[in-house]
């Protein structure tokens, strides 16, 4: 008994069942229990299927109508072309030509299922051997290093979802994937990967990227090239050559390897495409490539197209030869005196006499700031504006040889002082621009009324509001750069109207005309032969007056302007190759560290325009059919005497002649003479 008793108890589970077997009811009690463990599975099957059911039905209630796979939505394309034909600047998405499987390298391919997606033609939508080494290798790292996702989730995700990282997406971006499996083959899957995947730069589609980055169609794309572009797939920025190039060959190096692993290329292969590795298409709106300038050009292509907005192709004036050289003296100048003077910004706008713009910098950096000084920013020219004043009374018969006393003036409460603080005695006009004397030009305006002034700055271009003031006469108008240049443009024409421009023509993507500039003359708004009287003294402020820094080895005519308070400082001039204008001052206002327009803006417009006359030939600085008149020579009545009166063609009909210039001109008002108003130069 005791016998039994141990071999029963050294062995319960044996004893169990055999006890179990040993008689009929215990076989009775084995099948209830098998009835009632199947009947609870089929239970739980039922209601995971349920909650699963739902589950499903919760994460794609909201999903995209997956019956409609359209073009998504994207901005119009616009791609600009310097002088030269090149590409600048692009904007908005760009999309390739529509590919298939056959117009791709096979190396492209490969690439792209060597470091996306090995089990690209044996899974079902979704890798699970994929997600399972990805979480291995993320939990290993400590952080997220590599991803689960197939080719065919990346597609869904771009067909029809966000690019937010939540649990919804993801499982929504599954179950999409599992449909596209389930309707479209493998190749079409690809296919549309390929023609549908963003790749930076605004490029989507592999044709689009093989153009931004290397020049060339997709299926002239070499080894090394595919494997690039598939690198760029984890990263479009952080690996594009453009960007960060020594970034771009670590992860072609990587892609490479991997289409080694996969068996796709050969070491050999491997090592070739490695010690080939060209340098990179320079990035189109790099530095140096008009940043201000493009913004300038897009802002205007949308008010020239009427119709509905498409991809089109913009052909521009911009030199990118002077335009990086702008950019460098521009930097180079700030960044040696800037600090030391308080001056943190500058623009630049050099065109040529008929108003094509070849150059354009906006500020100091564009990356910081994308406000264009050039175009936007409204600053008082000062004394730049005295040429407007001197043509207007030229025009009325005063001679560049009339005496002019340079003594205390006062009108009203103002009392227009001398940048110096003294007075000279008796001047003649030329001498008086040349020297940026206050007191006579301000007895010049008045003599020959603001009224005349007035129309003839509108006659030159100026559309800037302007009050009916004297103190007009010392710059206290505003106006932009580009303005500015503008209306020394018209003087370098010898009096011809100009207005300045970068649109050449626009171009659908497939070629068709849809804007070309209008090449017809604008018609002399000015006296020829007071514009070249007026040219010969501005001459003398480059030879001898305030401007002297600016002086070329060839004829320049110019002036020189700073606000009160050293707040803006201009230089502009012209040769008989270009017209160029210099500013300088600060956002906020503040004066500057007694910066005027003979010292900085006259240095940086020397030190460009030396670069932008090199190799040019010198010409005379005024069309051969403008006289100009002599020294000590007039033809007008002395300013001792009263002006003749006006003649026809000096009076409003004058102005008629700008049609587009005088388009929205604000009504000149009549204002009183600010008597704290400071002394200008």
């Amino acid at each position: 008994m005791a016998k039994h008793r141990s071999k029963t108890s050294s062995s319960p589970i044996a004893g169990f069942v055999a006890s179990l077997f040993s008689r009929e009811e215990n076989a009775a009690r084995l099948r209830t229990v098998l009835r009632l463990t199947w009947r609870g599975a089929v239970l739980l099957g039922i209601w995971g299927f349920v909650f699963g059911a739902a589950a499903i039905a919760y994460y794609a209630y909201d999903m995209p109508d997956i019956r409609q796979v359209a073009q998504p939505e994207r901005r119009p394309a616009i791609t600009l072309l310097a002088d030269d034909g090149s590409v600048f600047k692009r904007y908005g998405d760009l999309y390739g030509q529509r590919v298939t499987l056959k117009d791709v390298p096979p190396d492209l391919v490969h690439a792209i299922l060597s470091i996306e997606d090995r089990r690209f033609y044996s899974h079902f939508g979704v890798d699970v051997f994929g997600i399972l080494r990805a979480f291995v290798s993320n939990l290993r790292a400590g952080r997220m290093v590599q991803g689960g996702s197939t080719l065919t989730q990346q597609l869904a995700k771009n067909l029809f979802l966000t690019p937010q990282r939540t649990a919804r997406r993801k499982v929504q971006e599954m179950l999409l994937a599992f449909w596209l499996e389930h309707t479209y083959t493998k190749d079409q899957i690809l296919t549309a990967y390929l023609n549908r995947v963003y790749l930076g730069s605004g490029a989507y589609g592999v044709d689009a990227a093989a153009e931004i980055y290397f020049g060339k169609p997709v299926a002239r794309l070499s080894l090394r090239e595919c494997a690039t572009l598939a690198g760029l797939l984890r990263a479009p920025s952080r690996y594009a050559p453009t960007n960060d190039p020594s970034q771009s060959l670590a992860r072609t190096k990587t892609v490479l390897v991997a289409m080694v692993d996969a068996g796709y290329i050969t070491e050999q292969q491997r090592a070739d495409a490695v010690d080939n590795v060209p340098m990179p298409r320079r990035k189109p709106g790099a530095s140096g490539d008009g940043h201000y300038f493009a913004d300038w050009i897009v802002d205007q292509v949308m008010a020239l197209l009427e119709k509905e907005p498409q991809d089109i192709v913009v052909s521009t004036t911009l030199d990118l030869g002077l335009q990086r050289e702008a950019e460098r003296k521009v930097d180079s100048i700030l960044a040696q005196q800037g600090d030391a003077k308080k001056v943190e910004e500058a623009a630049l706008v050099s065109m040529t006499t008929d108003g094509a713009v070849r150059a354009m910098v906006g500020g100091r950096d564009y990356d910081d700031s994308q406000f264009n000084r050039a175009t936007q920013a409204m600053r008082q020219p000062g004394s730049s504006f005295k040429p407007v004043i001197y043509l207007a009374a030229l025009e009325e018969g005063l001679s560049p040889d009339d005496v002019f006393e340079d003594e205390p003036l006062k009108i009203g409460k103002w009392a227009p002082q001398n940048y110096d603080g003294k007075y000279h005695g008796a001047m003649t006009v030329r001498s008086a621009l040349a020297e940026s004397i206050n007191t006579i030009a301000v007895r010049v305006a008045q003599k020959v009324g603001v009224s005349k002034v007035i129309e003839t700055a509108r006659a030159l271009g100026v559309t800037s509001p302007l009050e009916n003031n004297l103190s007009l006469a010392l710059g206290t108008n505003s106006a932009t750069p580009l303005e500015m240049t503008g209306v020394y443009a018209a003087l370098a024409t010898g009096g011809r109207a100009v207005m300045p421009y970068g649109i050449k023509e626009i171009r659908s993507r497939d070629g068709k005309l849809l804007y070309a500039r209008d090449e017809v003359n604008l018609p002399i708004t000015v006296n020829p032969r007071a514009v070249g009287t007026l040219v010969s003294m501005m001459q003398d402020v480059v030879r001898y007056g305030t401007g002297r820094a600016a002086t070329l080895d060839r004829p320049v005519a110019g002036k020189t302007g700073t606000s009160s308070d050293y707040r803006d400082a201009w230089f502009i001039g012209f040769t008989s190759n270009y017209v160029t204008g210099v500013w300088m001052g600060n956002d906020d206002n503040k004066p500057m560290k007694k910066v005027t327009g003979g010292s900085l803006p006259a240095q940086l417009w020397h030190d460009f325009m030396v670069s932008a006359e090199a190799g040019k030939p010198i010409g005379d600085i005024l069309p051969p059919s403008v006289e100009v008149m002599p020294f000590g020579q007039s033809d007008v009545a002395p300013a001792s005497e009263p002006a003749p009166a006006p003649q026809q063609d000096n009076t409003e009909s004058k102005v008629d002649k700008l049609g587009d210039f005088i388009r929205g001109l604000t009504k000149d008002t009549i204002t009183d003479v600010d008597p704290s108003y400071p002394e200008r130069r």
